[in-house]
Order: C-alpha cells, then sequence, then structure tokens
C-alpha cells in the first residue's frame, strides 16, 4: 500500500512512522509513506498556499490551486492502473464520520491520498475536482487535517496482514461485530483487593469464550447502547 499525506507541515509525521506497528508496517515494506509539502506545490514566489474567503469573514482559506497540482503530481507518479484502488480523502469536519468499517475498506487500498487542510478550511473546488471521499474522526474541531490522518494511517495500517503479529488479536477488537471487546486482565492476581474473575484462571477454553462474549454484550449495552442496538 501506498500511502501520500499532503501537508503544509510535513515534519509532523516524521517521527510519527518511527514507533510501534507504524514502523512495523514501513520496516516490513507493507506500507510505504510519501509525504508532500504542499508549499512545493504553489506557483507564488512566497509559496502561499491561503487567502482572504471571497464574501468576507474570519480567517483564511486554503486555495484550490496548489492541492490540484499536488494531487495529479502524486497520481503520475504512483501510476495506479486500477482506478477504484487510489481514493483521495480531505480531511475535513463535514465528512462522514470515520468508524471501523471504513478503515477496513481504506485498508484493502493500493493507493490512498490525505488532504491535510489547515486554517477556516479548504476551497470548495478542492473537493469538486480533486477529492473522493471527505472523512471526519468526530464532532470536534481541531486545528488542521494532520493529527486526524496520522489516525486514520494508523487504523489502516494495524489491519495489512503481516503488520500486527497475532491476527487473531485484530478479530476480537472492539467495534467487530458492532461490539466492545471484553474486559482484559493479567497479573498479579490480585490487586487492592479486586481480584480476576476465577473464570479466566480456571483454564476451561470454552467458558471462558462464553464470559468473554457476554461481557462483550454488557459493556457494549452499558456505554454504547447505539452499538449494541446495531449488534441484536
Amino acid at each position: 500500500m501506498i500511502i501520500d499525506v499532503v501537508t503544509i507541515f510535513p515534519d509532523l509525521f516524521f517521527e510519527f512512522k518511527n514507533y510501534g506497528v507504524i514502523k512495523e508496517a514501513f520496516t516490513k515494506e507493507i506500507a510505504r509513506l510519501n509525504i508532500h509539502n504542499l508549499r512545493d506545490f504553489t506557483k507564488d514566489k512566497h509559496r502561499k498556499v491561503d487567502d482572504r474567503p471571497y464574501g468576507g469573514g474570519f480567517g483564511m482559506v486554503m486555495m484550490v490551486q496548489p492541492f490540484y497540482d499536488a494531487v495529479k503530481f502524486i497520481k503520475e507518479k504512483n501510476n495506479i492502473e486500477k482506478k477504484d484502488n487510489q481514493k483521495v480523502v480531505l480531511l475535513t469536519p463535514r465528512g462522514e464520520k470515520l468508524n471501523q468499517d471504513k478503515l477496513k475498506y481504506f485498508s484493502g487500498l493500493e493507493n490512498i491520498i490525505f488532504l491535510c487542510g489547515r486554517y477556516e478550511g479548504v476551497d470548495e473546488r478542492v473537493s469538486e475536482t480533486s477529492v473522493d471521499m471527505e472523512i471526519s474522526i468526530g464532532d470536534y474541531i481541531l486545528t488542521g487535517g494532520e493529527l486526524p490522518a496520522m489516525i486514520i494511517i494508523d487504523g489502516i495500517l494495524r489491519l495489512l496482514p503481516g503488520v500486527v503479529h497475532s491476527e487473531e488479536s485484530v478479530k476480537i477488537e472492539s467495534f467487530e461485530n458492532e461490539l466492545l471487546e471484553f474486559p482484559q486482565y493479567t497479573r498479579p492476581p490480585e490487586f487492592m483487593g479486586i481480584k480476576v474473575p476465577e473464570i479466566l484462571i480456571g483454564g476451561n477454553h470454552r467458558e471462558i469464550k462464553k464470559w468473554r462474549d457476554e461481557q462483550a454484550h454488557y459493556v457494549t449495552k452499558k456505554r454504547r447502547p447505539d452499538l449494541f442496538d446495531k449488534s441484536s
């Protein structure tokens, strides 16, 4: 998988790719991450990427031309034959909300190009000329699209075969089958008077599985009734 990120702050991604399963994905060459500085695609000698909004208002709006040229450059460079395997994603609060199903879809792509906005927003013509999907990571506002891009990349990479050592652990995580994950415990068997449930220590794997299924339903119903209703 080839992952491209267009941003005015490329340095934010340099450390991000050097830890944990993220590093594993790139070290094993399961995925490749290309970071592009949006300012490299401006036609202005000052490398300007934003301007005042038409109609007035506060703040600055990111211009269409640098994004358009960046996407055009990346697509020509990557030369993905099957266009359905390549998607351009704009990170924006007004986009479709991210969930595990979308991460699974993204993990099946050959190339995904993330566009990170800043300031008061992005010229609408970026979406009209260059974007396949708009994605939001939640109903709140951040200063830019870089953190959402990192979150999505993290979620995608751990789904790729060979990145997480135990593929079974991925299958039983939260949001699989619309349920939250069951409670987990490790040593010591007792801490501050709180004991590990006896059933987990007994070694009866059939009963352990039954307990975990029951707990997953209980936790989901208590904490995320919206998910529980979908799973029922």
